[in-house]
């Protein structure tokens, strides 16, 4: 990789280029309760740099690492498995399944200082199109702060219920960017077995917090021949420690068999024997058209597929305004040549002005993932930017019930809970995002097609829904899930939803087998949705009676009265053949605590059925104010000040089911 692409993880100019964190946890490294404030973990090889570490910096030996003795292992481990995921057909007659698929690095925040369980600012960046994504890089690293990531568990959590595997980040950096040699050969080092300690551990760190492996960059010049052979032997048993624990090892197009550091932009003699060693390798973006080719057709050779190499596409600075020589990746008249690995995808959130909302983003992360057309089922031709929807398959996790979704994108500006603010502070934890629509926004009408998109002005849970606005002269149905949900004689699904502006007859579109043909529409059967009463949202529950078999994909018809402008508003999709509610929490209790700033934990006696968990404050009137919600059974509130009148802050702990009906609450306190 070029040098110049490495600016943003200078340890002194990380901060301007990366997602803003508020103000509180900013702020929280001076502070004398820091301590209790959990961060998403990073750590040198073996020896630290000289010096002192900067404000808010944590110096870490990964050697030294146990998982007993990680305080904030209880925060930053996952808890959500990778989930399996199918292949429906197509969205366009161009996406292509089984052939390049799409690795995706992305630095989420900066590498010291990223907070374990989310934060209070909806600035973000909320990753929702996982359809198209088959591998996660947990991207950062700097010589002044740490070289090894480890994924936080709101990230992790939200890919694996999408089924991508995230991996974690071994960064050694060119020494123009303060790297050490020393670092590379501490990774390396050997034991008195001639084993590789630090491949041990880095499987024990992805095995304890949750994630899938590891992305192996080294870029640190000045190697010889016997580094090259020690760095081959390590990944070598990298790979075969991790391929025991079901985790994967990605090896990056920098460092030679001979020790030397020389990007190739091609699978080649000279890095053949590490890809050779591992799951499959970043080509780094000096790629030719030719050099792609004779990489695709070595891998071949070798008794590899070529989609395990990545051809990087370097998005960072101008994101889909990028010029890329798709044909050489993704051609549309032959087989694809090899997989496509897009390095720092978050410009979809980065270059937008100051003062940008949610609403902004997703714009912009829409047109990325989607193309110009924003409908995956009607790309446009003449857009110079081939989005992965234009060339990839999408996939789905949605094969099992019950199912639900109130479309939570994992950031907001408040808090709803049944329609109803439960807090106004703006927030970002991707660990509560739902599984989401894969093909956004896919709308099948004869006539004007409304705008559809994510709406941050009012929800019924969490903080977004899905809004329709504009003109239905003609019905338009809109796409929802891809699914291979079992019809049961019981089985129901259940709409909320809520008409801000017209008069809108809404029908649920069913189809129980696939489309005839990619880029085809599902075959719908229509069921009325009760219109019920009043104003504000409603639920409404279709029975499935005279359905029989595999439900195949799920959407909504939406006809206007009188053919005029209409707002028609989602606020939730559940599909069951019972109720569940999960059992309470248990033994709730303060582990730590220093002024107002307290970490909670709890225990519950069947976590397989509980979806997250919500924190709230009970204030001496009885209100509840939501705190948070986390996957993992573990919090940190920070700030917290005594009411007036209040001699103990109560706290109450619920668990949240698939359908998100909650637990009674257990309860703690804790004296002022």
């Amino acid at each position: 990789m070029n040098p110049t692409r490495r600016t943003v993880l200078l340890a002194g100019a990380a901060a301007a280029f990366l997602p803003a964190l508020p103000a509180a946890s900013a702020e929280a490294a001076p502070r004398a309760t820091a301590a209790l404030q959990p961060y998403a973990s990073y750590w040198y090889p073996d020896s630290l740099p000289s010096g002192s570490p900067g404000p808010g910096i944590t110096w870490r030996s990964l050697k030294s690492w146990r998982a007993a003795t990680d305080a904030d292992l209880a925060f930053n481990a996952a808890s959500v498995p990778l989930a399996s995921r199918f292949t429906p057909n197509p969205a366009n007659a161009t996406a292509r399944a089984g052939q390049a698929r799409i690795q995706s690095l992305v630095s989420f925040g900066p590498t010291s200082s990223n907070p374990s369980q989310g934060s209070a600012t909806a600035d973000y960046y909320a990753l929702t199109h996982w359809a198209y994504v088959d591998e996660l890089v947990f991207w950062g690293g700097s010589s002044g702060e740490g070289l090894i990531l480890a994924p936080n568990a709101p990230v992790v959590d939200a890919a694996h219920r999408h089924g991508v595997p995230v991996l974690g980040n071994v960064f050694l950096p060119p020494a123009a960017y303060g790297g050490q040699l020393q670092w590379t050969r501490d990774l390396v080092q050997r034991d008195a077995s001639g084993h590789y300690p630090l491949a041990a551990q880095l499987v024990a760190v992805a095995a304890a917090y949750g994630f899938d492996g590891w992305f192996v960059n080294a870029e640190t010049g000045g190697g010889d021949s016997a580094l090259g052979a020690a760095m081959l032997g390590f990944v070598e048993e990298l790979k075969r420690l991790a391929s025991a624990k079901g985790q994967r090892v990605t090896w990056y197009d920098a460092m030679t068999v001979n020790g030397s550091v020389s990007w190739q932009g091609a699978l080649n003699g000279q890095n053949q024997a590490l890809f050779q060693a591992v799951d499959d390798m970043f080509v780094d973006f000096r790629w030719s058209a030719d050099s792609l080719a004779s990489s695709g057709q070595n891998a071949v050779q070798l008794g590899r597929s070529r989609y395990e190499l990545w051809a990087g596409v370097d998005v960072e600075s101008r994101g889909s305004d990028t010029s890329v020589n798709w044909d050489a990746i993704v051609p549309s008249d032959r087989a694809h040549v090899t997989s496509i690995g897009l390095y720092r995808p978050e410009w979809t959130r980065n270059h937008l002005p100051a003062g940008h909302t949610p609403e902004d983003f997703h714009a912009a992360d829409d047109r990325f993932w989607t193309g110009r057309s924003l409908d995956p089922s009607r790309p446009d031709p003449a857009d110079s930017w081939r989005a992965p929807a234009v060339s990839v398959a999408d996939r789905s996790t949605v094969t099992a019930l019950p199912f639900a979704s109130v479309f939570n994108t994992g950031h907001g500006l408040r808090w709803y809970e049944d329609g109803e603010v439960a807090s106004d502070t703006p927030w970002n934890h991707l660990g509560l995002q739902d599984r989401l629509p894969s093909r956004r926004w896919a709308v099948r009408t004869d006539g004007q097609r409304p705008a559809v998109s994510f709406d941050f002005a009012d929800a019924w849970r969490g903080g977004s829904s899905v809004l329709v606005d504009g003109a239905l002269d003609r019905a338009a149905v809109l796409d929802l899930y891809a699914t291979r949900l079992p019809i049961g004689q019981d089985t129901v699904i259940e709409l909320t939803h809520r008409t801000d502006a017209g008069a809108v007859r809404v029908e649920l579109a069913l189809a129980t087998a696939e489309p005839d043909a990619a880029g085809a529409a599902p075959p719908y059967t229509y069921l009325p949705v009760p219109a019920g009463t009043g104003d504000g949202w409603r639920t409404s529950a279709v029975r499935l009676t005279g359905l029989s078999g595999t439900v195949h994909a799920i959407g909504v018809r939406l006809t206007a009265a009188d053919g005029g402008p209409v707002r028609w508003r989602l606020g939730g999709l559940a599909v069951h053949d019972r109720a569940a509610t999960p059992a309470a929490p248990a033994g709730p209790r303060i582990t730590a605590a220093s002024g107002g700033d307290l970490r909670l934990a709890w225990n519950h006696p069947a976590p397989g059925t509980v979806r997250h968990y919500t924190l709230h404050r009970v204030l001496p009137d009885g209100t509840r104010r939501f705190l948070g919600g986390s996957c993992q059974r573990a919090y940190f509130v920070g700030g917290l000040t005594p009411a007036p009148g209040e001699r103990a802050v109560r706290f109450e702990v619920r668990a949240v089911g698939e359908l998100y009906t909650s637990s009674a609450p257990a309860t703690v306190t804790h004296p002022w």
